[in-house]
């Protein structure tokens, strides 16, 4: 009997942890997915705002030497370029937040 009781304990808490890790999960992956689109919106907006095609590719590229350089790979020039793309696709935070809180690990 203590036995099996142990092992429904074992179930019930092995269960809680990891309900618990999958929203951790979800949580995070909609932050960083939130994140991105607003390095890449930001990016844009100030492309945008000098208009020379030239000056773009050079802040880009000085952009991601230092943000790869402070906070890793994620945001070398190839990445910057994605985040970029899909904050120019979704242009509403309106319409990426609610699709971003949908995410699954």
């Amino acid at each position: 009997m203590k036995e099996e009781s142990n092992i429904v304990l074992f179930q019930e808490l092995t269960s809680i942890i990891e309900k618990g890790k999958k929203q951790v999960a979800v949580q995070v992956n909609s932050t960083v997915v939130l994140t991105y689109w607003q390095v890449g919106k930001t990016i844009n907006e100030h492309i945008l705002n000098n208009e020379r095609a030239e000056y773009g590719k050079e802040i880009v590229g000085t952009v991601a030497r230092q943000l790869t350089e402070f906070y890793g790979k994620s945001f070398e020039m190839r990445n910057l370029r994605r985040m970029m793309q899909f904050a120019d696709q979704f242009h509403d935070i309106e319409i990426v937040s609610p699709l971003a809180t949908q995410l699954k690990k």
